[in-house]
């Protein structure tokens, strides 16, 4: 066979971790990236971040984004300070909410001397990111020199998330990006994949199963009610895109029905005040029954008790409000954010209540206290936890393990090989042998660095 119909696929990283997707796709001479996000741990950004890309990034003819999580984006600046000047190419939402994101992402890195990020996170380079964008509706078809046609898909995951599909010489490649918790409360299914020959899939949760979603909305109404009726302060941990959407509508529900008494509701998080605003913009993307209530004249995102705290006073006047009360801030993971302040006020008091409503990455503050570490340090001073630790799994964003299995059954009958990305070894590994057995699918799981190529 020609070397020229090969496609080599390089894991520059994302594989292995469930952050910084950065995957590198070369053939026909074209070079193509599908995200560039940030590699997140303990920090923000984990220090690795900042060793120069294993690829010159003034040779990339397009850079593809699946969806706007700091994970598959936070980079981009990073790529145009090293000198790429080709294209960036998502939906018509994720265009947006990544303007929002890196900006608030600029903010927090601009302050880190120590790898003089203030020359990489500048406005001028996010400035000129933008300038390079273009972006597609679902199903458009662009097509690129030296025979490579790209689309998207709804990847069901957050606002504009989407599936990359790359036909060339007759294969069709799909990367997944992230693949959403479907059915979503807010947003339309994943939809099906029939026909790949290769699959570049996410498998976070490749080992386990989410609870059932009608018992999410129950469990968050009993924690709601007990925490009430303790007087307590509950504490949620959110993440600012697509969670807090989906929290701030199911809330919506529980107080519209009189299933929860009234109380302040807080959304203290500048980023998610500004994201929900971008979620109304686009409401024309969620699913038929979340469009049914709005157009019934529900606003789904306002409700009797919320308080929206964009300014720092407005912040720290939350700890002087009256409990029983709801605080949402981030960051998600308890790695930074508001969320901290609260926290340190309020885990040390047996009334309280945190609750934890999405993956926690190993390292992180949210990952110890998932893992019942008793005695944290937050923000220079340790904090006993005697508040009540509560798990609701049913709202991550991501497939669960089954359902991943089940997202593969509508190729298998094509596909040649599945490559599992955007998860720890142990959820990867396991889901690749479940692969095996469930569907004969030869499912494999490469390593950070690693190339492969594919016959095309």
């Amino acid at each position: 066979m020609d070397n020229d119909t090969k496609l080599k696929i390089t894991f520059c990283s994302g594989a292995g971790t469930v952050t910084g997707a950065n995957f590198l796709i070369e053939g026909n001479g074209k070079k193509f990236l599908v995200d560039c996000g940030l590699i997140q741990g303990e920090k923000l950004a984990d220090d690795i971040n900042w060793e120069k890309f294993s690829y010159d990034a003034s040779s990339i003819d397009i850079l593809f984004i699946t969806h706007g999580h700091i994970d598959h984006i936070g980079r981009i600046p990073k790529l145009i300070h090293e000198g790429f000047k080709g294209k960036i190419v998502s939906t018509i939402p994720t265009k947006e909410i990544t303007e929002v994101m890196l900006a608030d992402t600029a903010h927090l890195l601009s302050r880190d001397v120590d790898n003089n990020l203030a020359e990489i996170y500048t406005p001028e380079n996010i400035k000129k990111a933008l300038s390079l964008w273009e972006t597609l509706e679902y199903g458009q078809k662009l097509n690129v020199d030296h025979g490579f046609q790209f689309s998207y898909k709804d990847a069901g995951h957050i606002l504009g998330s989407g599936m990359l599909e790359i036909v060339y010489n007759h294969k069709k490649i799909v990367f997944t990006g992230d693949l959403g918790n479907s059915p979503s409360p807010l947003l339309r299914d994943t939809e099906a994949i029939t026909d790949a020959d290769y699959l570049f899939m996410e498998s976070c949760y490749g080992d386990r199963n989410h609870e059932e979603r009608d018992l999410r909305k129950k469990k968050l109404q009993e924690i709601i009610n007990e925490n009430y009726n303790r007087k307590g302060v509950l504490m949620i941990p959110t993440f600012s895109l697509e969670r807090t959407q989906e929290l701030l509508y199911e809330i919506d529900s529980l107080v519209e029905n009189n299933l929860i008494p009234h109380m302040p509701i807080f959304l203290d998080s500048p980023l998610a005040i500004k994201l929900t605003a971008i979620y109304r913009k686009y409401e024309k993307y969620f699913n038929p029954t979340a469009l049914k209530i709005i157009n019934g004249g529900d606003d789904i995102f306002n409700f009797i008790g919320l308080k929206m705290t964009e300014e720092t006073e407005e912040s720290k006047a939350i700890l002087s409000a009256p409990s029983p009360k709801i605080v949402m801030a981030g960051s998600g993971m308890s790695n930074g954010g508001r969320i901290l302040h609260h926290e340190k006020n309020y885990l040390p008091s047996a009334i309280n209540t945190l609750l934890l409503i999405g993956y926690q990455s190993v390292g992180t503050l949210g990952r110890s206290i998932e893992s019942g570490v008793k005695k944290l340090h937050i923000m220079g001073e340790d904090v006993h936890v005697k508040a009540h630790i509560e798990i609701i799994s049913g709202y991550s964003g991501h497939k669960d393990s089954d359902h991943l299995v089940e997202f593969v059954s509508d190729t298998a009958k094509t596909v040649k090989k599945v490559f599992l990305l955007m998860g720890e070894p142990k959820a990867s590994m396991f889901l690749a042998q479940k692969l095996k057995d469930n569907l004969s699918v030869n499912a494999y799981v490469p390593v950070s660095g690693e190339q492969i190529t594919l016959d095309c």
